[in-house]
């Protein structure tokens, strides 16, 4: 019997062993230990460093950036401080310390779980939640939360919370351009003159408001100067309405009527504070799932979206619009392994919206007109587009003033194979100036389709026709001050934009064509341009094809008073890059031909330079048939830290140019007055004390100042926006924490960026004490500064940072008074290569 037991031993033994390897069994715990007996062999008598730290592999506890992922999707990115937790095994994990707020933000159901308020120090008990977890991934800087399905509602992709948007700080800015040119004449046939222009856009952020003006200044070359101003208003987000207040000087929307400008106020929808998985139109795809199923939609072959549904019917919203470009092909995939398929028409145009979303715009003021002599009527708009089931949309509205009234009425619907297709009519009821009282209508017709299979997209093809008693409210008010704005009453209208890929290396071409005629004159406008495009070998070529012909009618409804300027133009151009002798350097050839005025020929070269391609130029060279003779042309832009400066000189047979430019922005606020490139409607100010001279990820010539303030302009409005400073043009004497910032701008808002940093100098640092070295794993800080640790390393070597020219270090290796020491330095003049000190010091043991 022994025998036979001691035979079955092994299989016993391997038996165990296969039920701890197989996925069904607990897992098992190991953790890693430093033996500190073969460090101390380095440093003989001066101690063992305490290094449990290291040994459970954790991390240090404390506040890190990190990205939020909850249930795979990229929910923020922020600092979030971590607190140390010691596991039932008896290692120690990070524990995020999370509110309530931020869980609700990110579309957790914080109300179905009362008892994650009994968490300690404001921290949420994600406990509460069954089946919660975290996982701080510390290498990429990742905070994984897992709950449940049923307990968190996940916003429509690229949703980013209200909470989170940045009205800004106050601010005051200046917006500049200011351009000149000196021509002078080298023959009798030519005339030398002089021009200045100048436009200021200065503008006030305080709070959620913004202040804007924009005026111009031209002085002509016969010294009259001119002052313009465009337009000044204030303007506010009205963020539970999902829309804009705008007071002041603005013009309505043209996606109903035609756009009028006025002064006075306006409330209209901003399609920027939806998601962008909610922007623009597509269809709200619906089904059924017989289990727990995945959703997979895929256009044009290409997966666009993929989520999971619990049994039953369900409906998806949020997919990102993709333009006209194909059906969208829906695959469930049910937990059986079974799987449907079905497919759902898609198609877009400007008019459509989706389902249940409402459009809106609320305007009431005075026209306002370039011309002074014009009346400035009063007058209101009210306009409204709403997306209904089935792909269909309806939308309209009201003009009316004094002398104008209007009502419209439209419908779009998404056809699938057949495409977009909108249609609308408006019913007028007009009284021009020295004119009876007439009634008219206007129709008009838009579509868009991408034919996916022959490669053909019809972006826009859209008519328009007019009654002769139809007039727009434009017209009929400029009519009252202007007797010549309804000397060109346009009747039809018909314009058509497309473009055909020809497949694989054979390129593509392009189309668009627009005719215009009217009423009460017998001229026409027509345009048409036609091109093809390509590539061979890095080289670019196209062929370009234009036909205009614009009518002026000298005495309307008389064929004899009627004269046009007509032209076809054919262009060709011819692109090599020179990458293999130039960098960034391309030579290029080019060919117009007019039938009016001859042909020209040009070679030239262009390219960019410089870090961060801050400078741009060209030089070209030109000869030309009909008497034109040689031409040429030189021009640079130099995108600077405190603005652009552009400069260029042409010359031709009769004369001779020289043009020259500077614009700019500036910007006051609580730091200081900043300097920088031209500011945007959207603007972020880098504040990085003491980082001067670092350059700005994916910013032509931004640079920080020499304070180490700089603005980054044209940023996404209501959407995260990751500025990153760049490590490499960092001064020697300078480290940051961290380069990356995100800032989250309501519209025309001034964000701040700040960047935590420290000024000193890089120091390698070996500390010993009577010709033994700190031990491996001590602690050093800068006595008077809590704010920055450092590890020491073999040998009794540290790098520090932020170090001034003299001071002392504390060094720590354990909680005894005896593993702690003092040293005293004072760092040489000279450095390494890297702007890095090299220097020793006594480490003297506390008593």
């Amino acid at each position: 019997m022994t025998t036979l037991n001691t035979k079955r031993q092994p299989a016993r033994l391997a038996m165990l062993i296969a039920l701890a390897l197989a996925g069904h069994s607990p897992t098992l715990y190991a953790s890693e230990t430093f033996n500190t007996e073969l460090v101390e062999l380095d440093n003989p008598g001066m101690g063992k460093a305490d290094l449990s730290a290291f040994e459970s592999g954790s991390q240090a506890a404390g506040t890190y950036r990190v990205d939020v992922i909850l249930d795979d999707q990229l929910m923020d990115t922020l600092d979030i401080t971590f607190t140390a937790l010691k596991t039932d095994s008896g290692n120690e994990v990070l524990q995020p310390c999370l509110s309530i707020d931020q869980l609700k933000q990110w579309g957790v159901r914080t109300a179905l779980f009362p008892q994650l308020a009994s968490g300690k120090l404001g921290c949420a008990d994600l406990q509460a939640i069954p089946q919660a977890s975290t996982d701080f991934q510390f290498g990429a800087q990742r905070l994984v939360i897992s709950i449940p399905q049923a307990a968190v509602d996940l916003p429509a992709r690229g949703y980013v919370s209200p909470q989170m948007w940045d009205e800004g700080i106050t601010a005051a800015m200046l917006n500049y351009s200011l351009s000149a040119a000196n021509s002078r004449a080298k023959t009798g046939q030519g005339a030398s003159s002089a021009s200045q222009y100048a436009n200021l856009r200065p503008g006030v952020n305080i709070g959620p408001w913004r202040f804007r003006n924009y005026t111009t200044w031209s002085r002509e070359a016969t010294g009259q100067d001119k002052w313009d101003s465009v337009y000044t208003y204030a303007q506010r987000a009205v963020i539970p309405l999902k829309a804009q207040l705008t007071l002041g000087d603005s013009s309505t929307p043209a996606d109903v009527f035609d756009g009028i400008p006025f002064r006075g106020g306006q409330l209209a929808s901003d399609d920027d504070m939806l998601p962008d998985s909610l922007k623009g139109y597509a269809p709200v795809v619906r089904g059924i799932a017989r289990t727990n199923a995945q959703v997979v939609v895929r256009q044009n072959g290409y997966q666009i979206y993929q989520s999971y549904v619990a049994p039953g019917a369900f409906e998806i919203a949020d997919m990102y619009p993709t333009g006209g470009a194909g059906d969208l092909d829906v695959t469930i995939k049910e937990a059986d392994g079974s799987e449907q398929h079905f497919t759902q028409p898609y198609a877009s145009l400007p008019v459509l919206q989706r389902e249940g979303r409402l459009k809106y715009a609320l305007t009431g003021g005075n026209y306002r007109a370039y011309n002074p002599s014009v009346e400035k009527t009063p007058f209101g708009q009210l306009t409204g587009i709403y997306g209904l089931r089935h792909g269909m949309t309806i939308y309209g509205g009201l003009q009316g003033s004094s002398k104008y009234q209007s009502l419209a009425l439209g419908l779009g619907t998404n056809r699938g194979e057949a495409g977009a297709l909108s249609a609308d009519v408006t019913q007028s009821w007009s009284t021009p100036d020295n004119a009876a009282k007439t009634q008219g209508q206007s129709w008009r017709v838009r579509y868009s389709k991408n034919m996916v299979n022959t490669g053909t997209n019809v972006s826009i093809a859209g008519y328009r026709y007019s009654t002769r008693g139809y007039y727009g409210m434009q017209e009929v008010l400029d009519s009252w001050g202007d007797g010549s704005a309804l000397q060109d009453r346009r009747r039809n209208r018909a314009e058509l934009t497309m473009s055909q890929s020809l497949g694989g290396s054979l390129g593509a071409m392009t189309l668009s064509a627009a005719r215009e005629d009217y009423w009460n004159s017998g001229t026409s406008m027509v345009s048409w341009s036609a091109g093809y495009n390509n590539y061979w070998h890095n080289i670019s070529y196209g062929v370009t094809w234009t036909y205009s012909k614009n009518g002026r009618s000298a005495s309307s409804g008389s064929e004899s008073g009627k004269t046009y300027d007509s032209d076809r133009l054919l262009a060709i151009n011819v692109s090599v890059p020179l990458d293999a002798f130039l960098p960034q350097t391309w030579v290029n050839y080019g060919m117009n031909a007019s039938r009016n005025n001859g042909a020209t020929h040009t070679v030239g070269m262009n390219g960019v330079a410089l870090e961060n391609r801050a400078l741009s130029w060209n030089v070209q060279q030109g000869y030309g048939t009909q008497g034109v003779g040689y031409s040429g042309n030189m021009n640079g832009d130099y995108k600077g830290t405190y603005g652009d400066v552009s400069v260029g000189y042409g010359y031709d047979r009769n004369s001779e140019r020289l043009n020259y430019g500077v614009q700019g922005g500036v910007l006051a606020h609580a730091d200081g007055m900043t300097f920088s490139q031209p500011l945007g409607e959207t603007n972020a100010l880098i504040k990085a004390p003491g980082a001067h001279g670092v350059g700005i990820r994916n910013q032509a010539g931004v640079r920080t100042d020499y304070r180490g303030y700089t603005v980054v302009s044209n940023l996404s409005v209501y959407r995260k926006n990751d500025l990153a400073l760049a490590p490499e043009n960092m001064p020697d004497d300078v480290e940051l924490e961290i380069n990356t910032r995100t800032v989250t701008p309501t519209r025309g808002a001034v964000v701040k960026a700040e960047y935590i940093s420290s000024v000193g100098r890089k120091v390698l640092m070996t500390l010993s004490d009577s010709n033994r070295a700190v031990p491996f794993g001590a602690v050093v800080t800068l006595e008077g500064n809590a704010n920055g640790s450092f590890i020491v390393g073999d040998r009794g070597q540290v790098y520090l940072t932020g170090m001034p020219e003299r001071g002392t270090v504390v060094a720590t290796w354990g909680n005894q008074a005896s593993q702690r020491c003092r040293a005293d330095f004072s760092l040489p003049k000279h450095t390494s290569n890297g702007g890095i000190a090299d220097t020793s010091a006594s480490c003297r043991q506390e008593q």
